[in-house]
């Protein structure tokens, strides 16, 4: 009974937790997005206007525009190519579900965040709920990972090894599993979408993992860079089982 009361409990956890990402990504893009859409049509007159005068400006004409560029390109809206980007948002659904994913799990590459004052304050209860309960996830993924760990260390007790030499196998399975799983090949498959160098993928690959999250490398990000669809969502949840797994080797 205690089993099966332990497996619906982190069945709800799991489909809980989707459903608070997953809402919370909902609300993100509801306030973001129009304020996005301005800025980008902003930005995009402000590029025209430069484009039809820009032989004959002045020096602080000149300073005031840069300003504005380099503003726009801050935001994440790039004023290159034709008008169609307009369409493509930051905040369409695979952008916001990696956010509200890079919050909870305290990543926060900043490269996209929230401009408008609801969608502020909004993320700052979404982090002080979502924070907690992506620890309590985390730590309900790692204990089932622990399970496993406890049924190959069973295993090979049963093979008739000692009990030092199987804590020392298991952890160093997990390690080496782990650092294959979770950094060689996804750096492999950033290396193939991203167009980075093999080093940058597992630079980026660490960095996120650890939480550090500097932000200069980011996927899904590259401006005439095609992507497939839910790429980034796949990231997403990559991210939080390679979190899941660094929380296992803590408790091993």
């Amino acid at each position: 009974k205690a089993m099966c009361s332990g497996k619906l409990q982190t069945g709800l956890l799991v489909v809980g937790y989707f459903v608070y990402l997953l809402v919370g990504a909902a609300v993100f893009q509801a306030l973001e997005r129009t304020a996005e859409k301005q800025e980008k049509i902003a930005a995009a007159q402000m590029k025209e206007a430069f484009l039809q005068n820009f032989t004959h400006l002045t020096v602080p004409e000149m300073e005031q525009f840069m300003k504005n560029l380099t503003e726009a390109i801050q935001n994440g809206v790039y004023p290159i190519g034709n008008e169609s980007q307009i369409g493509d948002s930051n905040w369409d659904f695979s952008n916001s579900f990696f956010f509200a994913g890079t919050v909870v799990s305290t990543i926060g590459y900043g490269t996209l965040r929230p401009k408008t004052a609801g969608g502020q304050i909004f993320c700052v209860f979404f982090a002080l709920f979502g924070i907690p309960l992506n620890i309590v996830f985390l730590h309900r993924v790692s204990k089932m990972l622990s399970l496993l760990c406890k049924k190959l260390g069973k295993f090979l007790y049963e093979k008739g090894m000692r009990k030092k030499k199987i804590k020392f196998l298991t952890l160093l399975f997990f390690l080496a599993t782990g650092i294959l799983v979770f950094l060689c090949l996804p750096s492999l498959f950033f290396q193939i979408t991203e167009g980075w160098s093999y080093s940058e993928g597992i630079y980026f690959a660490f960095i996120t993992l650890s939480t550090i999250g500097f932000g200069d490398y980011v996927v899904g990000k590259k401006p005439g860079r095609s992507y497939f669809s839910y790429y980034r969502t796949l990231v997403a949840i990559w991210i939080l089982f390679g979190l899941a797994w660094i929380a296992l080797l803590f408790n091993l």
